[in-house]
């Protein structure tokens, strides 16, 4: 995914359209998402006809059908992005929420795959019993596998087996927890390397006796059960995926307190002007911006106008400054940190740590 934001982050040219929708994994809610495409391929087909000559657009109109026609919905994520224009026909698929919208202009509308990027990470699953530990590797939504050797780890001695020693519930936890003991040492001793977070499908008798005796509690993000513990790797992936996605969400949202430290020492920006200056002039530090908020404006002299309502599509507008602003931030080497409504309500929705 970065790879590809790289790529389109640098592309600026005379058409670029943009087009950005909800998708669905399962079906029947699959078929809405081609009808939906359809009906936004529709609408960037009028907008570029009414804003340029029909005959410079279009080879784009031609494009943009022939990749939406060949989308397999059946393997669709929570959105959906096309880029198209003279030289580029893309299709990415995110795992996050966004808004349905059509944006035309001089560049890709990107802030939803830089909003992704900053939401990727791998991370294990180590699925527990009493009898036997299973690792997963998994990458986001794209890829998980069964870790090789030494998992499967098995339990084959320790088990209590006379009547008198069953019947003591102690002696019981003692046994399962040295086995959980062992599966904690060689989890930590395959991934020391890679020490990716670790999300733990047990039910939650098993997860409280593991917490018990693991040394490594700061890298353990979450539990889960699964009534099939043998499931294929993927599925429980996607199970797993919202913990990490949870997690990520709360460390962005601890992060509010760099805005509060940079207001009282002078590095904080918060008028959409001076931030889309800042950001040109390179001083941006990182970028907090509230994850639904758009504005109309227009440009002119580096100097940004406000637009209440759509901004007319000429060369001084653009449709979202807000898109402009973190597109040049990142593009300078700032951090962008996407944000709930609540948590940038005082800053009304933006906010740009400076460098200095």
């Amino acid at each position: 995914m970065k790879e590809m934001l790289e790529k389109l982050i640098k592309i600026e040219s005379e058409c670029c359209v943009t087009i950005i929708l909800n998708t669905h994994r399962n079906k029947p809610d699959i078929q809405k998402d081609a009808i939906m495409l359809k009906n936004l391929v529709s609408e960037a087909e009028e907008r570029l006809i009414n804003i340029y000559d029909k005959r410079r657009v279009q080879s784009i109109i031609e494009r943009i059908k022939e990749l939406s026609g060949n989308i397999d919905h059946g393997h669709n994520l929570e959105s959906l992005i096309l880029f198209v224009n003279d030289d580029i026909a893309e299709v990415v698929k995110l795992p996050v929420e966004v808004e349905d919208r059509v944006v035309i202009g001089s560049t890709f509308a990107v802030r939803d795959l830089i909003r992704a990027s900053g939401m990727e990470q791998d991370y294990y699953i180590l699925v527990l019993t009493r009898d036997r530990a299973r690792l997963i590797e998994a990458m986001n939504d794209k890829d998980a596998r069964e870790a090789g050797e030494p998992f499967p780890v098995e339990n084959e001695t320790l088990y209590l087996t006379t009547a008198k020693a069953l019947s003591k519930a102690k002696q019981k936890d003692l046994m399962i927890e040295e086995f959980f003991n062992r599966v904690d040492k060689t989890l930590w001793k395959t991934i020391h390397e890679k020490p990716h977070p670790v999300i733990i499908c047990t039910e939650e008798r098993n997860f409280s006796h593991y917490m018990k005796i693991t040394d490594h509690k700061e890298n353990i993000i979450g539990q889960f059960n699964h009534p099939v513990l043998d499931d294929k790797a993927a599925n429980l992936a996607l199970i797993a995926r919202p913990i990490v996605l949870n997690q990520l969400q709360e460390k962005n949202s601890q992060r509010i307190s760099e805005v509060h430290k940079a207001l009282n020492h002078g590095l904080l920006v918060t008028d959409s002007g001076e931030i889309w200056r800042a950001v040109n002039e390179g001083r941006g530090q990182t970028l907090f911006v509230q994850q639904a908020y758009f504005q109309p404006a227009r440009i002119s002299s580096n100097l940004v106008e406000v637009v209440e309502g759509q901004a007319p599509m000429d060369y001084e507008s653009t449709e979202d400054i807000i898109e402009k602003i973190i597109e040049t931030n990142y593009r300078n080497g700032g951090d962008v940190v996407f944000l709930p409504e609540e948590d940038l309500k005082e800053f009304q929705g933006l906010a740009l740590v400076t460098r200095f």
